[in-house]
């Protein structure tokens, strides 16, 4: 039996069908998932908290390479299939929560006790809320080695672009670079899904950087006006930093940028990381 075979058994065995509201699309085709394990570099070292593990297809897997796996489900209609699966495994844990809303934090100092040396994330996030779930997991400045996750192609685009050098990029661009490396692993077709989604999907590592980038006194407020720049497409900085009352006037963020050599005239996306974290201190 196939994974396509499998996962349509398993979904009449329970009668379960896609929710669509939590956006759900379930992989079917077995070398995106060895894909997703071989560039995730897991060890039975590693204790990896897996974020939707949905019918369990990737989950199988991880429990076999890991230490433990810790899996995070917010749809109550999987988890008796998740614990069917996956209860004699000695090394599995299931937490039905909203990820958003979990202390991972505590979940980590409880395991991470000398039983394990790292702690991997690995997820086929859903696309509505890929951003909110990675920045969580970066801002909460967790113990955690990588991020591997299955995200819609175009904005695993946006997050591994490098701010300043890439026309991909997003205010998001610059929190990702701040906190870790990021690069696409693998590119997956819509066509690797059931239901298949509309978009195709890209696989995208993070290895968690030690130390940010650059050391801010206020990273909200940083990350506020950022976030201003980007907010109005195709405007300059200066007027997109203006109109969003970032700074009172235009006369006086044009001396900003003269006395930081800076073109008064340039956009947001040819911005470094450390351009902003200057413009922010001068304007706060």
């Amino acid at each position: 039996m196939n994974l396509m075979q499998e996962t349509k058994s398993i979904m009449n065995q329970y009668h379960i069908h896609a929710n669509k509201n939590l956006g759900q699309n379930f992989l079917v085709e077995e070398s995106v998932i060895n894909n997703i394990l071989q560039q995730s570099h897991i060890s039975k070292q590693d204790l990896v908290i897996e974020i939707g593990p949905g019918l369990g297809t990737l989950t199988s897997k991880l429990l076999e390479a890991a230490g433990k796996v810790i899996a995070i489900e917010l749809d109550e209609n999987v988890l008796r299939i998740l614990n069917d699966r996956f209860q004699s495994y000695p090394n599995f844990e299931l937490i039905h929560q909203d990820v958003l809303k979990t202390d991972l934090k505590s979940i980590l100092q409880a395991n991470l006790n000398g039983s394990f040396n790292t702690c991997k994330i690995v997820a086929n996030l859903p696309y509505y809320i890929t951003t909110p779930i990675i920045m969580k997991l970066l801002e909460e400045r967790l113990e955690l080695d990588s991020i591997t996750v299955m995200v819609q192609k175009e904005v695993a685009q946006r997050l591994t672009a490098i701010p300043g050098k890439s026309k991909d990029v997003g205010a998001i661009s610059y929190s990702i670079y701040n906190y870790s490396n990021a690069e696409i692993v693998l590119n997956v077709p819509r066509t690797c899904f059931i239901p298949s989604p509309e978009v195709d999907s890209s696989v995208i590592h993070l290895k968690v950087l030690k130390h940010p980038r650059i050391e801010a006194e206020d990273y909200n407020f940083l990350f506020k006006v950022i976030a201003s720049a980007f907010s109005q497409k195709r405007k300059t900085l200066v007027n997109s930093l203006v109109n969003t009352k970032i700074c009172s006037s235009k006369s006086q963020l044009e001396n900003i940028l003269s006395e930081l050599k800076i073109d008064k005239n340039i956009r947001p996306e040819n911005l470094s990381l450390e351009d902003f974290a200057l413009l922010t201190q001068k304007i706060k």
